[in-house]
């Protein structure tokens, strides 16, 4: 019988890789709670229209890269492609919208059918905020600051630029876009397949294709400065005073249009080539739309997301976790005999309350001497505590795991304050 495999592009954290999430995440967390943020968690499944009114229907993901099924009940639903549309539904649904302010943060795998590749996966895991009820730039400037900090408490800073852009209303887009149609359509034979599909349904998207070919068509393509409204001007100006104020730097990037809908005025992302090829780690915008279509009341928003696994590879690749976070293991008891398991299992737990900043392990299913060493030298502990039965339950040995080989026995009432001793510790 053949084994079973994880789906493609569905990949395993193995234990080995759980420090540098586990670093990422708290670090995370330690930003937001800075900014006084707070937690929402909503499902992984959504009926599958909340993600069309919001994302739209003529997008990649809705159109390719959805996961989506009827379910036993008939309704059609569909894992969460993004974080903003199910976060938006939640929060409305609870009340947390009309006429408050909230600032939101979530964590959690997301879902999109497409080609893996590196940093890119099928489920992949992303950290959202979303900030609703604030009209000006100074909260865009706050999220764009918010993201700023994160980066400084990784130290990753020196790694990422950041890129943003004024794209007007709806109004303006749509004025835009048919503009940029019929900019396209004469230069439809210079387009790849995609690019000319596009320039129908969504032409902005045109903007982002990676093809030179297309890049070198667009390069007197109408400018979509020239389609924006003065409201949204001012709003971009004051948010670029905001940033030059609080000395965060940026590159203004008339092309960035983000791949979803809802946007409004301000979008930027946050980009490294430190992976290879440039890649976007954080994006975000306003979305002052989104909340009335998805049937709540109009609602001023703006938020970002961040690709964990794109900086978890810059993070190992720059070796940016400190040793500190790694997981370690500090003791290993060695249990000789098996009517000494019973004393192991007291003496380990009164070593994990007095110590709780160390990892112990405790020997299971026995074994030779010899053998249980082994394992505390693979294990990397710095201290073996032997219980053997020939020496008598009231006696322990302390051995350190290093060339030194150093030892000595203790009777063991003695053994936690002695464990201490050895390992430059105190005790809790």
């Amino acid at each position: 019988m053949a084994k079973l495999q994880a789906i493609r592009g569905m990949n395993d954290i193995l234990p080995e890789q759980t420090p540098s999430w586990q670093y990422l995440e708290k670090c995370f967390q330690q930003v937001m709670h800075r900014y006084a943020y707070q937690e929402i968690r909503f499902p992984i499944l959504e009926q599958t229209a909340l993600f069309k009114r919001s994302i739209g229907e003529v997008t990649d993901i809705v159109e390719k890269e959805m996961y989506s099924f009827d379910d036993r009940n008939g309704d059609n639903l569909s894992l969460r492609p993004e974080g903003t549309a199910g976060c938006v539904r939640a929060a409305d649904q609870n009340g947390l919208l009309y006429n408050q302010q909230q600032r939101l943060w979530y964590q959690g795998p997301m879902f999109r059918h497409e080609r893996p590749q590196k940093g890119r996966y099928r489920q992949f895991h992303q950290f959202g905020v979303e900030a609703f009820g604030m009209d000006g730039p100074d909260i865009d400037a706050e999220i764009i600051q918010l993201s700023a900090s994160l980066w400084n408490e990784l130290d990753l800073g020196e790694y990422l630029t950041l890129e943003i852009n004024n794209i007007g209303s709806a109004e303006d887009r749509k004025s835009y876009g048919a503009a940029l149609t019929s900019f396209l359509e004469e230069r439809a034979e210079s387009l790849d397949d995609d690019a000319r599909k596009r320039m129908h349904t969504n032409p902005m998207r045109v903007l982002d294709s990676k093809n030179p070919d297309v890049q070198s068509a667009l390069g007197d393509a109408p400018a979509l400065e020239d389609y924006v409204n003065e409201q949204s001007i001012e709003h971009f100006s004051k948010l670029k005073a905001l940033l030059d104020r609080v000395g965060i730097t940026y590159v203004v990037n008339p092309r960035l249009v983000r791949g979803l809908d809802y946007y409004n005025n301000c979008v930027f992302e946050w980009i490294t080539d430190s992976l290879g090829a440039q890649g976007t780690v954080c994006g975000g915008g306003r979305y002052d739309g989104l909340v009335a279509q998805l049937g709540g009341k109009p609602t001023k928003a703006a938020g970002f997301a961040i690709g964990e696994e794109r900086l978890v590879l810059m993070l190992d690749s720059l070796s940016k976790v400190p040793a500190q976070s790694l997981q370690k293991t500090d003791v290993y008891i060695v249990v000789i005999g098996e009517e000494m398991s019973a004393a192991a299992m007291e003496l380990s737990l009164q070593l994990r309350s007095s110590y709780p900043q160390l990892g112990i392990i405790s020997h299971c299913g026995g074994g030779k001497y010899n053998s249980q060493l082994k394992r505390a030298f693979s294990s990397g502990a710095e201290l073996a505590v032997v219980l053997e039965s020939d020496s008598g339950e009231e006696t322990v040995k302390l051995r350190r795991l290093d060339d030194s080989a150093d030892s000595v026995s203790v009777n063991i009432s003695e053994a936690v304050l002695k464990v201490g001793e050895i390992l430059g510790i105190s005790g809790s």
